[in-house]
């Protein structure tokens, strides 16, 4: 079992994102969803970076095209924005490079395309 790492932030994080939904609801694009993110963190005071590049580093070289993760949030927890009816394994897939290139352990993936905030930890 992977450990339950960033408890006390993740709380704050989840919060923050079905305080987004409750007022939004379902039906917006993700855009949307990021700036009332965004609203929300800098009202909380909590530090982060929207659409952080990542590079790609490959046998050694760093190809050309970048990763851009939705929000890196206290240097340390991708927050990944979705507005879909269902999270996809290929949106975990993609959690996962992130992590992989950023260095970091946990990425939190949020669904606001259905009824009820979704959302999965991804761990590495």
């Amino acid at each position: 079992m992977k450990d339950i790492i960033y408890t006390e932030e993740c709380f704050k994080l989840i919060g923050i994102c079905i305080e987004v939904h409750n007022n939004l609801g379902a039906g917006f694009p993700e855009i949307v969803y990021k700036d009332a993110i965004e609203y929300e963190l800098k009202k909380a005071n909590i530090s982060y970076e929207r659409e952080k590049q990542y590079e790609v580093n490959y046998k050694g070289i760093i190809l050309p095209h970048r990763f851009y993760a939705d929000f890196v949030v206290m240097d340390k927890i991708i927050l990944e924005v979705k507005a879909v009816q269902t999270i996809p394994d290929e949106f975990v897939a993609q959690a996962i490079n992130y992590l992989k290139v950023s260095g970091n352990r946990l990425a939190l993936i949020v669904n606001f395309g259905e009824l009820k905030m979704n959302y999965k930890r991804i761990v590495l």
